[in-house]
């Protein structure tokens, strides 16, 4: 295609406008919006502007695909609704590529059903599984793949939300609560339950998880707590999710995402009355959140490799850790410095013929610095893989939110949505993940996945050997 793409975006929160909308008004030349779909004016004409049609219901625009032409959808719209609206853009004329925002449907009956709807139409719908695109995560895959660490022993991910974000999100915001959203390892630990997959290359034999809601409770409220911050809280000065200071002061000078889910007056004034009288201004112990704010969860593999995935919401970092150990060598890495850190056990060992045979299939990866360590000396390298974002990355994703648009963008461009890592197949299995684990935290079992997961989807739903692919 010469001309940029057409886009018709469903819902403009804070991943429709403040993720793919930036991309979109960063890059003219390759996409325009031709069409939103939001219920709140303000935000439907901040990204509609002032050539793209408006819809107060996404299901006029959807009804309105014909007229508008796109060349693919955006939904990212609230989570209850992904399902309904992907099978009503499948169901609208065969072909029209989809990225839908993960998770794909807030709870197992719902993925079901979309399964279903992909395997029978030939929808052809991407998730938005952004770490995938991230520099850190493609130089991390391209070591794993190359077998620079030998077999793989253990994977352990880190998922540290930071205490804050868990707060914004989790506790006052829109994933707090299961019966409204969907449980958190699913919301926001299926993209590290994707990574794993990813890396491990197959789907895994047995899930266990353990977890609870520890510390955002009414008995954990101080004395004398009103259900608003505002409202005179005598802990306001020592208690680490005063809302006030997060939303007014640490993030005076942000115009974006976090800050857009308070409302359009982003004035100290509009912040502030957003505060006394919305959600983000309760207090963490009143809200209605039942979602758990910490969960470990152990993952067996047929090849013998084990994976760990811890996530908690009591972290003073909002990003990831990864420790990976094989029968070659040993991976470090920290997601948001993206330094990558990889000791080979060999005296003679290089990266795969050296470092320019694995890191040359990553941009914005180089070597930082090598050395030897240990008693024996063997070799060391500091890697930095971490690219160009556009604006100040406030959703701990790592460049991967601007990487999966320029990837989703080529594919509409040369007709490849829907396949390899832009396919539906690749993203079910973390997502049957997600649901197994938080299966067994509510249950305290192992679960036998390929058997639960033959149960969950139903014989002849979908062939499981499609799962997962990439």
């Amino acid at each position: 295609m010469n001309h940029p793409l057409r886009l018709a975006v469903l819902g403009a929160g804070g991943r429709g406008a403040d993720t793919y909308g930036r991309w979109v008004r960063a890059h003219p030349d390759r996409a325009r919006v031709v069409g939103v779909a939001d219920p709140v004016p303000a935000r439907l004409d901040a990204l509609a502007g002032t050539t793209a049609a408006r819809y107060p219901d996404w299901h006029d625009l959807v009804a309105d695909l014909g007229h508008l032409r796109p060349d693919a959808v955006i939904i990212a719209l609230p989570d209850a609704l992904h399902v309904e609206a992907a099978a009503a853009v499948a169901a609208s004329g065969p072909g029209l590529p989809v990225l839908l925002e993960k998770p794909a449907a807030p709870t197992l009956p719902a993925l079901v059903d979309l399964a279903r709807v992909v395997d029978r139409t030939g929808a052809r719908i991407a998730i938005g599984h952004v770490l995938r695109f991230a520099p850190f995560w493609q130089a991390v895959r391209a070591l794993v793949t190359a077998g620079t660490l030998g077999d793989l022993a253990t994977i352990e991910v880190r998922e540290n939300i930071g205490f804050w974000h868990f707060a914004h999100s989790f506790v006052r915001g829109n994933w707090r609560n299961t019966a409204e959203s969907s449980p958190m390892v699913l919301a926001k630990t299926c993209h590290d339950l994707d990574l794993i997959r990813w890396l491990a290359g197959a789907a895994p034999q047995a899930v266990t998880s353990q977890g609870s809601l520890l510390h955002f409770r009414p008995e954990n409220a101080p004395d004398g707590a009103p259900d608003h911050c505002t409202d005179g809280c005598p802990a306001a000065a020592s208690c680490p999710f005063y809302a006030p200071r997060y939303y007014l002061d640490a993030l005076r000078d942000v115009a974006g995402h976090p800050v857009t889910m308070l409302g359009a007056d982003l004035s100290p004034a509009g912040r502030l009355a957003a505060l006394r009288r919305g959600p983000y201004g309760r207090c963490v112990y009143r809200c209605d959140n039942d979602v758990a704010d910490h969960q470990q969860t152990l993952l067996r593999f047929a090849s013998g490799l084990t994976a760990t995935l811890t996530a908690s919401a009591f972290t003073a970092e909002n990003t990831r850790h990864l420790t990976i150990t094989g029968t070659r060598g040993q991976l470090h890495g920290h997601m948001d410095s993206g330094e990558i850190r990889v000791d080979l056990f060999s005296p003679s060992a290089g990266l795969s013929g050296g470092p320019d045979g694995v890191l040359g299939t990553v941009p914005g990866v180089s070597v930082a610095a090598t050395a030897t360590a240990g008693p024996l000396g063997h070799p060391t390298w500091m890697l930095v893989a971490r690219g160009d974002t556009v604006a100040a990355d406030h959703r701990g994703h790592a460049g991967g939110d601007d990487g999966l648009m320029d990837v989703f963008c080529r594919a509409v461009a040369d007709g490849s949505v829907g396949t390899g890592e832009l396919s539906f197949a690749t993203a079910l299995d973390s997502h049957l993940m997600a649901f197994a684990a938080e299966e067994s935290r509510a249950g305290g079992g192992v679960v036998d996945f390929e058997a639960w997961t033959r149960t969950a989807l139903g014989l002849g739903a979908v062939e499981l050997g499609s799962t997962g692919a990439g």
